[in-house]
């Protein structure tokens, strides 16, 4: 009776992920599809296209700003990358090494933040931007995203950071090195595989960020992929699903291709604090 209810416990388990399976990976499914198929429509009777066709790609390249706003996007995102693991190691590292004045409420205060999304910042993005004479321009979104990442990321920098040995340091010390010295060489490449995380975590973010990149870009050269793929569609008797579908597709080129690339990093990363004393 026992060998049933656990087969049966099982097959149920098995059927969920399965269905969960199904779920999500559906909608990727039917718009790479759909980038494939004649047309400019995204419905059709069938989820498999009758004839498979590449012109969508094409056309991408030759009837828009595609590759413009590929690279405004890359440069972006790679920029605010580079800054934001930066800002966020130097962070993390000070709230978890050092002991100064108002460093419980620094971390009550981003604890509280993380609890409120970005977007209800957008009107105070919007004025601190306006009166820096940053509007319309790929270093606001730096900067914004930069910051960013410190908000969503610092608390799990922090945990890795409190999981190595504070004798490494004392060491250091011992022999003359200074704490730049220390940070630099001993807990960056100690911190591998939580850069690689938070890093990854960051350059998706903003590859694919829509709300902010809207509010602050106003000209069509300076547009990323995601708000300038929406405003092919959005225009009046807009008819290019198909070619949306298309760009939609490339845009989750680079990111796939980071984490499959960077997958035991990231995994590392993700499991490390249990594994340190």
């Amino acid at each position: 009776m026992n060998g049933s209810n656990a087969r049966l416990k099982l097959g149920l388990s098995y059927a969920i992920l399965i269905i969960l399976t199904i779920v999500s990976l559906y909608p990727a499914l039917w718009i790479v599809l759909s980038s494939l198929k004649e047309g400019n429509s995204l419905y059709s009777e069938t989820l498999f296209p009758r004839q498979f066709t590449l012109d969508h790609y094409r056309e991408l390249f030759r009837a828009t700003k595609y590759p413009l706003w590929f690279m405004n996007t890359l440069k972006i995102a790679t920029l605010s990358t580079v800054l934001g693991t930066f800002l966020l190691l130097l962070t993390s590292y000070a709230v978890s090494r050092f002991r100064f004045a108002g460093r419980r409420f620094s971390l009550n205060t981003l604890l509280v933040l993380q609890m409120f999304p970005g977007f209800m910042a957008m009107i105070a993005v919007y004025v601190v931007l306006n009166t820096m004479g940053l509007l319309n321009s790929h270093l606001a979104l730096v900067l914004v995203y930069s910051s960013g990442a410190i908000v969503t990321n610092v608390f799990v920098a922090k945990g890795f950071f409190d999981t190595i040995p504070s004798g490494l340091e004392e060491a250091a010390r011992i022999d003359g090195a200074s704490h730049l010295t220390v940070f630099f060489r001993i807990m960056i490449p100690l911190a591998k595989p939580m850069l690689t995380y938070a890093s990854l975590m960051i350059f998706n973010g903003c590859f694919v960020d829509f709300i902010f990149a809207d509010l602050v870009l106003r000209s069509e050269d300076q547009r990323t992929l995601a708000v300038g793929l929406y405003k092919m569609v959005n225009q009046r008797n807009s008819t290019e699903f198909t070619l949306f579908a298309s760009g939609a597709v490339l845009v989750a080129l680079p990111v796939m291709t980071l984490f499959l690339v960077l997958q035991r990093n990231l995994v590392d990363g993700l499991t490390a604090g249990a594994s340190k004393g």
